[in-house]
């Protein structure tokens, strides 16, 4: 989810079509999309390892100061690479063993050469300092960059969102999903009277000269770039502890002062039963060492890594809506629950490119059933799920170009989670589905992935062949049509879809108040059906995201 939150967009855009969206598309891509969105080799020939991001933040003229720190291991030999920083911010100088080392610019991508050639293997480093004025969000989380706001009584509350913009849009890294630091530290300095809340564990605060003060952040875990956060407020702070699969879990909330009573009561009740959830279905939560914290944020949320952006009012649903219009939406609160689910879909398993985002969001938009289910019942997930596809427009492709930092369809949300509800239907044991869900999470932890692994491992785990389905669901932007005809007690069906030969199972009412499964192919086939049965009453089971059409 991206600083962005792909699924609020997508709910925005439906009523206010002229709003941005996370990532504008485009028919024509530019040298920039490119350097933005490719694993070139100036970039696949370095594996960053750490990062030390030391900021000070200016809040009355908008602007940062600092360096951050890349310590990396090379994977081949090179002399020349590349890193990512918004062109609107300065390079003062880019420090490597002590000298200051020759830089280019183009675009958003930077490019530093060094003396010598670095040996495929060695472990360096090097340093860039910068300076400026980020890019301030107009509309967030819906565009990216920085937010400068204020609190009820008129504080200073300050945060940003980068998902899809970039993290280089305020600190310069290598800004591809591929690569994930091994760890970090974040230290940021900000006015004495405000706090400051980031990523993983606070270390230390440290006084600074001119009234401010440091706090450094370590994050123990793999973190993707744009996951890498801060909020600056005047918070009050509390503790608890989840007794989890791997032993306590420690969850720190911090709301804003003049809030902290109703945020305190709210998210007591919301936390740990999703936590509950989520352990049983996805397996342990992926950043024990760092905790979980959740942090009342100026727009509606983002994932950030063990350190969750909410801005959902302390309402039930979505700002009090329901998504689903099933009525389920409206018994859990959406921003807890959505972006949570994203610590093990986009934080845990993070896809490499862009382009396959639906491995974040499909995964995690089914989690919001999954977290009805375990509250209310299996049917009143099954009602959730397939409430949610009112929101579906079926548009393009879920899966977008490569190498172009672009999304696909914001389908990926409720086409992605009726995609996976789907797959449970054909899988037919809930046990075996909860054990490939965790496997997933097992099998990536901390790991960069492309949808060919997940279809993969899905596949395998399934024993299933599930490859026409996902080119169907992923790859084209319709559904598969189920066209029949009923005469004389047969039923005559076949699939119409654009992916060729397409032959997934799905049941249909044979007789009336029953499903029972069958094979269409592209060809007609025909079954018997009850005397009873006509085309009024036949359907096909609704957990099955198809359409049926009745023809002559």
């Amino acid at each position: 989810m991206r600083g962005f939150l792909w699924h609020a967009a997508l709910v925005l855009l439906m009523t206010q079509p002229g709003t941005a969206q996370l990532i504008k598309r485009q028919q024509a891509y530019t040298a920039a999309d490119t350097l933005r969105g490719m694993l070139s080799p100036l970039r696949s020939c370095y594996d960053v390892n750490y990062y030390h991001l030391d900021i000070s933040l200016d809040i009355d003229n908008r602007s940062i100061s600092g360096s951050n720190e890349f310590s990396f291991t090379a994977k081949q030999h090179f002399s020349k690479l590349q890193f990512d920083l918004f062109s609107n911010l300065e390079v003062e100088q880019v420090i490597f063993k002590g000298r200051q080392l020759p830089f280019t610019r183009r675009f958003n991508a930077v490019f530093i050469t060094f003396p010598r050639t670095i040996e495929k293997g060695s472990r360096e480093k090097f340093k860039v300092f910068y300076s400026g004025k980020p890019l301030i969000a107009k509309n967030p989380p819906w565009d990216g960059g920085f937010i400068f706001s204020q609190d009820k009584s008129g504080n200073p509350w300050v945060s940003v969102a980068c998902q899809g913009l970039g993290a280089s849009s305020w600190w310069p890294n290598k800004d591809h999903q591929s690569d994930e630091a091994d760890s970090m530290l974040v230290s940021i300095s900000v006015p004495r009277d405000l706090q400051e809340i980031s990523n993983g564990r606070l270390r230390s605060k440290v006084e600074k000269p001119n009234g401010y003060l440091q706090y450094n952040w370590f994050v123990n875990n793999p973190v993707n770039s744009y996951n890498v956060s801060f909020y600056i407020g005047k918070y009050a702070h509390w503790s608890d502890q989840y007794p989890g699969e791997k032993g306590e879990l420690t969850l720190d909330y911090w709301a804003l002062k003049a809030d902290s009573a109703v945020a305190r009561s709210h998210w007591d009740a919301a936390v740990k039963p999703m936590l509950k959830s989520f352990e049983h279905w996805f397996g342990p939560y992926p950043f024990y060492e760092d905790g979980y914290k959740l942090v009342q944020a100026p727009y509606l949320g983002m994932e950030h890594q063990s350190a969750i952006a909410y801005g959902n009012d302390f309402k039930m649903g979505y700002l009090g809506d329901d998504l689903s219009g099933s009525g389920w939406g409206l018994k859990f609160d959406f921003i807890t629950v959505h972006e949570s689910g994203h610590e093990w879909f986009g934080n845990n398993i993070t896809s490499k490119d862009m382009a396959d985002m639906w491995v974040h969001e499909a995964f995690t938009s089914y989690a919001e059933a999954l977290f009805t289910e375990a509250k209310y019942g299996k049917k009143a997930a099954s009602e959730y799920v397939t409430g949610i596809r009112k929101n579906i427009k079926n548009d393009i492709p879920i899966i977008a170009a490569y190498n172009l930092n672009q999304e696909g369809s914001g389908d990926m949300y409720y086409k992605g989670a009726n995609l996976i509800h789907l797959i449970r239907q054909l899988i037919n044991n809930d046990d075996k589905f909860r054990a490939i869900l965790r496997g997933l999470n097992k099998t990536f932890y901390h790991q960069t992935v492309s949808t060919r692994q997940i279809e993969g491992y899905l596949a395998r785990q399934s024993g299933l062949n599930l490859q026409k389905i996902f080119d169907q669901y992923l790859r084209h932007a319709d559904i598969p049509t189920l066209e029949y005809q009923i005469n004389n007690g047969l039923l005559k069906y076949r699939w119409k879809a654009s992916v060729q030969n397409f032959d997934m199972p799905v049941k249909v009412s044979l007789r009336p108040g029953s499903f029972s499964l069958i094979r269409p192919s592209g060809s007609w086939k025909t079954i018997p059906v009850s005397k009873s049965m006509n085309r009024k009453l036949f359907k096909a089971d609704p957990n099955f995201y198809v359409r049926i059409k009745a023809v002559n």
